[in-house]
């Protein structure tokens, strides 16, 4: 049930009001080198966490409140979050006056964020399914915390609020192994499964909306979201695809870790959609 308070709320934040979630409980063990000491999504791209740029994205069309998905040293999400200031800001120790701390130009995001310890080994789908109290019965929006891209996240709203769907994910195409959407003209998934040789290149890169009756297609911890439940939606024709043919790159490997380093640094990182 909306109270009185909660839809003025929604009149003045327009679709904004929706929450982000973001998975990042996995172990990243493709990228052992740097998930060793810290979960992926903590893993910096110019000094930053990737989970950092992730939702400067999301924060640049107005999408303000997260709810992270942790599991794997989930408390060094929570630290990161606790001292932000002392991460994004000069500060002086004064040890000569009683141990004083100043933070000079401060910079305060306008976030709320929730992190959510999910355990460490639920899947994908379970991990979702521990999050549902802090959801409601409202949509919302849902990502992985190791992809960065350029995707307009306004218009993947109004796309999702115009095809009136259960959940619509963005598709992008791309020669890399994921699981596979089966597309039709009106932009319809007709079939979502992994990824076989012969298939095409459109994969799901996340960035995705999802009605909250989503809930109801996860059993529980050992639920694959990508399986089961993305799977039984798309046979209902009940799964859309929006289509980015912009930016988007994953940081699985160390590999791919450079590669987007080496485009932070060059100033010219085609995610950074947002102004400093």
């Amino acid at each position: 049930m909306v109270t009185v308070q909660k839809q003025k709320y929604r009149e003045e934040k327009g679709n904004t009001f929706m929450k982000v979630v973001i998975l990042a409980g996995g172990y990243g063990t493709r990228i052992s080198e740097e998930s060793q000491n810290k979960p992926k999504p903590m893993i910096e791209l110019g000094g930053y966490p990737i989970l950092w740029h992730i939702m400067k994205t999301y924060s640049h069309y107005g999408y303000n409140e997260f709810v992270i998905c942790a599991g794997y040293k989930q408390y060094a999400i929570k630290e990161y979050f606790a001292n932000y200031f002392l991460h994004c800001s000069d500060v002086t120790f004064d040890f000569t006056a009683s141990n004083k701390m100043t933070v000079h130009s401060e910079h305060a995001e306008p976030w709320k964020v929730t992190v959510v310890d999910t355990g460490l080994n639920p899947m994908t789908g379970g991990r979702v399914k521990r999050i549902k109290e802090y959801i409601g019965d409202e949509a919302f929006l849902l990502t992985y915390g190791d992809g960065v891209s350029d995707i307009n996240i306004k218009k993947l709203v109004e796309f999702h609020q115009k095809h009136g769907k259960l959940v619509t994910m963005s598709a992008y195409n791309t020669k890399q192994r994921f699981g596979v959407l089966d597309i039709d003209s009106n932009g319809i998934i007709r079939e979502f499964r992994e990824k076989t040789q012969g298939d095409g290149n459109m994969i799901n890169i996340g960035f995705m909306v999802c009605e909250p009756k989503i809930f109801d297609y996860i059993e529980g911890d050992k639920t694959v979201l990508e399986k089961e439940p993305l799977e039984t939606i798309a046979k209902d024709e009940n799964l859309v695809a929006y289509k980015h043919d912009g930016f988007w790159q994953c940081m699985d490997t160390l590999r791919e870790k450079q590669e987007l380093e080496a485009m932070w640094e060059s100033g010219k990182a085609p995610w950074k959609v947002w102004n400093d």
